[in-house]
């Protein structure tokens, strides 16, 4: 057997240890094939499985949406939330949650909280997209992104100010982190979103490997660059947009991720790296998820996703 599909089959193996494993930690050792009393199989059921299960959706979703951040942009650096995706979703929920904005909607707060997010995500990479035709540096850029999200995150501080407690205090909990929000109601919202998310980036895996070898590469080999760019920033604002809104900022994930893929298969080729970063983003949560679940006061996903990924990040601006 080659050696791709041996880690291939590692990750797949490690991805249902790992989610075995993640239902059972927490305040108290629970094991879903043993005997449970009522209380225990409530836990089990609408608490650890609905939490392992967005584990896995966030880190896949964070991960390959990075991955397609870095391939459009060509730069290591980038990812969905360096390049200000989280403050744009951040800006739609506090819009709804804080500035009490519902444009006359009648739907339900979550089903109208998920549009916000992922229009406000998609908003500044289209931004970030347009003025990329003017900016031709991939460091000018970023920084581009990062002052997008800087004002997205200003205008956030502005909501702040004028709101009441009570609603702030709700979104201040929100930009925690967390994957323990999301049960089996919301689970209905963002699974849908998630797949749409992930069948278009998956469609998109030729055209990438195109951009990967440049825009007159691509060009050469019949791929409308523009339609790319734009299905490339719907895919990411609803991986990232979606994954934000249920579980808010979860950092670093989506720029470490690729990289590991990347070094542990020894290729670039989407075909591969894709379903590679699925799983390593996956397993990569679940092991987050499990280290914040052994404290006694669980610590937020994202402070525990940074000490993992912040590492990669300086070990990759040091090799390059």
């Amino acid at each position: 057997m080659k050696r791709t599909s041996l880690l291939f089959l590692f990750l797949v193996v490690l991805l249902v240890g790992l989610s075995l494993l993640d239902v059972c930690v927490g305040s108290r050792w629970l094991v879903p094939w043993g005997t449970m009393n009522d209380v225990e199989r409530h836990v089990m059921l609408t608490l650890r499985l609905p939490k392992m299960l967005t584990a896995i959706l966030a880190g896949m979703s964070l991960s390959v949406s990075g991955l397609m951040m870095q391939t459009l942009f060509r730069n290591p650096l980038a990812g969905p939330y360096i390049l200000g995706v989280s403050s744009g979703a951040g800006l739609g929920v506090a819009l709804v949650t804080i500035g009490g904005i519902t444009m006359g909607a009648t739907m339900g707060s979550s089903l109208l909280i998920t549009i916000a997010a992922i229009s406000g995500s998609m908003l500044v990479l289209l931004l970030v997209l347009a003025i990329a035709h003017r900016v031709k540096s991939n460091v000018s850029l970023l920084i581009v992104g990062m002052m997008l999200g800087s004002i997205a995150g200003a205008l956030v501080n502005v909501l702040q100010t004028f709101a009441n407690p009570d609603a702030l205090k709700l979104f201040i909990t929100w930009t925690f982190g967390s994957l323990s929000s999301v049960g089996w109601e919301q689970m209905y919202l963002l699974v849908p979103v998630i797949g749409a998310g992930m069948l278009l980036a998956l469609g998109l895996i030729k055209s990438l490997d195109g951009l990967r070898l440049g825009e007159n590469y691509a060009r050469g080999l019949g791929i409308n660059i523009d339609r790319t760019r734009l299905l490339i920033v719907v895919s990411t604002g609803l991986l990232a947009g979606g994954i934000t809104v249920f579980c808010g900022p979860i950092a670093f994930i989506g720029v470490a991720v690729p990289h590991i893929a990347r070094g542990l298969f020894g290729t670039s080729a989407h075909r591969i790296t894709m379903p590679a970063t699925v799983l390593i983003g996956a397993n990569m949560l679940l092991v987050c998820d499990m280290m914040c679940s052994l404290f006694t006061y669980p610590l937020p996903i994202s402070t525990m996703s940074a000490l993992f990924g912040a590492p990669i990040i300086i070990w990759i601006i040091l090799k390059k």
